[in-house]
């Protein structure tokens, strides 16, 4: 079991830059896989970045060179560093966790999940 507090997000204006965090606790952090997903207003939920518990990571088409997603083993934290954002990334964010440590692109592939942080952006 593992529970994942996500912090970071808030007001920013296109073309600016954020980095949430997502602190995990218990002490097997390295063997998940682990992910951020976002769900903007009236839309799906969709993956943002993953990492695998090897360091392997992917990314959606839409955030490709613009976002990064880390993870520091010591610290327990994943994180999602974003750069020029656009009003588009507007968004709750989600951290999620995977037991079987691999990269996917559905949310169904997680086992747990964090409460989510806004991230707004202005035009």
């Amino acid at each position: 079991q593992v529970q994942l507090v996500e912090s970071g997000g808030g007001l920013v204006q296109a073309g600016g830059s954020l980095r949430l965090s997502c602190a995990a606790s218990g002490r097997t952090f390295s063997r998940y896989g682990m992910a951020w997903f976002r769900q903007g207003p009236g839309k799906e939920r969709e993956l943002v970045a993953g990492i695998s518990r090897s360091g392997a990571s992917t990314y959606s088409v839409s955030v490709e060179g613009r976002f990064t997603i880390s993870r520091d083993v010591a610290k327990n934290t994943v994180y999602l560093q974003m750069g020029s954002l656009k009003p588009e990334d507007t968004a709750v964010y989600y951290c999620a966790a995977s037991d079987s440590g691999g990269l996917y692109n559905t949310g169904t592939a997680y086992d747990y999940w964090g409460q989510g942080t806004q991230v707004t952006v202005s035009s």
